[in-house]
């Protein structure tokens, strides 16, 4: 055996261990990532703790998952659209969900939040009738008492 074919046998079992080597790794690397991303479909927990932040949302009867998952993740309720996806298609309450109006939270999970969207939306919608009411900080000019009247008792 020459002293060239020597080196390109060690040369070329060099590479494939080499080669070998590389290919666990990924292996190994995509696991831990599937891993991780299948543990954060049951797993995953709230954006905040304690209270969190309540945020307003509105459901509408033409959206898909997708877009549901984009806006909670643009109202800060979840980390990541995609993986809201695959909960709500794994989720129990997929099929009850109600559109309407919402007040979920930064302290509720995925679970939590499609759970309070099965029942009745809490934030209602004003009626034409509450329309015409004032607020209360705002007074009536009609019913405010003149300027030149003497407060009662003041004779």
């Amino acid at each position: 055996m020459s002293i060239k074919s020597l080196i390109a046998a060690v040369c070329g079992t060099i590479l494939k261990v080499a080669a070998a080597v590389f290919i666990i790794m990924l292996i190994y690397r995509g696991a831990i990532m599937a891993y991780d991303y299948g543990y954060r479909v049951f797993e995953e927990p709230a954006i905040s703790a304690g209270e969190g932040r309540v945020v307003s949302v509105t459901i509408t009867e033409d959206m898909s998952p997708k877009e549901m998952g984009q806006l909670f993740l643009s109202k800060g309720l979840i980390r990541d659209d995609r993986l809201f996806v695959v909960q709500y298609y794994c989720s129990e309450f997929r099929n009850n969900l109600k559109t309407g109006d919402f007040e979920l939270s930064t302290a509720m999970t995925v679970e939590e939040m499609m759970e309070a969207m099965t029942k009745e939306p809490v934030v209602e919608q004003p009626t034409p009738e509450d329309m015409d009411a004032l607020p209360s900080d705002v007074t009536d000019p009609d019913n405010e008492p003149d300027g030149d009247a003497v407060p009662e008792g003041a004779e």
